[in-house]
């Protein structure tokens, strides 16, 4: 079992920037990816970045040129850099890490960012 934490979430106007980290604890050698989701109010829980534990990284289309996934394996921490921020990043963060044979997935509490126009 992996136990994160999020941290960073706050309001920004848009064009700003934020640094979203995710600290990790627990199983931390049985993680095969961690990363990023967002939930809007009123919609669907959606992905925005993993890195694996090899360094590979993904990003959902809308944040591609925007946001940069990143991890410091001796604080066992995963970053979320995000620019050029705009009203519709509106969200609660979620930090996910996916861990073992089964990749099963644990969430963090999630962190709230909002972006004012």
């Amino acid at each position: 079992q992996v136990h994160l934490v999020e941290s960073g979430g706050a309001l920004v106007q848009a064009g700003g920037s934020l640094r979203l980290s995710c600290a990790a604890s627990g199983s931390i050698v049985s993680i095969n990816s961690m990363g990023w989701y967002r939930q809007a109010p009123g919609k669907q829980r959606e992905f925005i970045a993993r890195i694996t534990s090899a360094g590979s990284t993904n990003y959902a289309d809308s944040v591609k040129a925007r946001f940069a996934i990143s991890r410091d394996n001796a604080k066992n921490t995963v970053y979320l850099q995000m620019n050029s921020l705009k009203p519709e990043d509106t969200a609660v963060y979620y930090c996910y890490a996916a861990t073992g044979g089964l990749n099963l997935v644990s969430w963090g509490p999630g962190t709230q960012v909002t972006v004012s126009s």
